[in-house]
């Protein structure tokens, strides 16, 4: 890709003619997702939910420009310059609301993964995003991720995998680094197109590695959230009634993946754009909650790897890069 080409809506218009940019018209009278008393039972006891809804998208299509842009050996991120990509989660509202105790906000935390099984590629390695520091003392959320596939999700190409929190031992203690379940409590959960998972970010969770006989790649996606009134995780915080402009989603998808880039090589354009904007205010912040100020950016590592079960220098680094952990992680410590 050229450089100037980032910042074209035209070129990435002319990349996916059937899906949109900035099309006011499919944010509007949309059907939003509520609650129920059984997902709001099963979140409260085991950590998370699992749902399905009709998100009135052709998410064929969308997983078929992840595909392609994976292809073109680029990010799969930069599916989130289209309308269709924040559409699920502005339809989330008033359930995130809900799991959330009141307003919430958008984090600029986002994630595509195309998980190529003839690449043997797997999901993220066993993680708790942020750990028992996500949880109020009651045991409730501050902050989720909330994760859509956009392809059918299978033990043979990378579903997801996580433990119940009621079957953790060490879920939100101080020993949350350790992984004490039973290998029996580990719970599958693979997915077809329509489907959602929420869960708090204390939860155990990772991606399968997919085989060579899995049918197709598995294509999802994933936004975190946090409560207003808790200090930031991460800014800048994003207001979730309104999806960021077309400018705003560039500088947040360079800055994603400016965070991850001792995972992934970048172009040098990125780096370029991705810096000039991490000490920059380019999107009105969300307001915190009474009397709570926004946190500035954090490290630019992944704020998660406190909460990994011990690494030994020599083993596979947790964050998923595939390098040795003296090589990724153990070597920014």
């Amino acid at each position: 890709m050229q450089g100037g080409q980032l910042q074209e809506r035209a070129h990435w218009l002319a990349l996916a003619p059937a899906l949109h940019i900035e099309d006011q018209s499919l944010f509007e009278n949309v059907a939003y997702l509520e609650l129920s008393p059984q997902l709001a039972a099963q979140f409260k006891d085991d950590g998370y939910l699992q749902a399905s809804t009709d998100w009135c998208l052709d998410l064929g299509r969308m997983a078929d420009i992840v595909r392609a842009l994976s292809a073109a050996k680029l990010s799969p991120l930069f599916a989130f310059v289209y309308d269709e990509f924040w559409h699920p989660f502005f339809r989330m509202r008033p359930l995130l609301g809900a799991l959330l105790g009141g307003s919430y906000c958008l984090l600029p935390e986002f994630w595509i993964l195309n998980v190529d099984p003839k690449k043997g590629e797997a999901g993220w390695r066993p993680h708790r995003d942020r750990g028992r520091r996500a949880l109020l003392d009651d045991g409730s959320p501050k902050s989720l991720t909330a994760w859509i596939p956009l392809s059918t999700s299978t033990s043979l190409n990378g579903c997801l995998y996580i433990v119940p929190a009621q079957q953790d031992p060490t879920y939100a203690t101080a020993d949350e680094a350790e992984m004490k379940f039973d290998y029996q409590s580990i719970r599958a959960l693979p997915g077809h197109p329509g489907d959602f998972v929420i869960w708090n970010q204390a939860l155990f969770h990772w991606g399968g590695r997919s085989s060579p006989h899995a049918a197709e790649s598995r294509v999802s996606m994933a936004i975190q959230f946090q409560r207003a009134d808790v200090p930031a995780f991460d800014s800048p915080l994003i207001d979730p009634s309104r999806v960021p402009p077309f400018e705003a989603r560039i500088k947040l998808i360079a800055r994603q993946l400016y965070r991850y880039r001792h995972i992934y090589e970048l172009d040098p354009t990125l780096i370029s754009l991705a810096c000039e904007q991490l000490d920059q205010s380019y999107l009105v912040p969300a307001r915190a909650g009474a009397g709570e100020s926004l946190a500035p950016a954090g490290r630019l590592i992944p704020d998660n790897s406190s909460s990994w079960a011990k690494v030994g220098r020599n083993e596979p680094c947790p964050c998923g890069s595939g390098k040795k952990y003296k090589q990724c992680h153990g070597a920014l410590g």
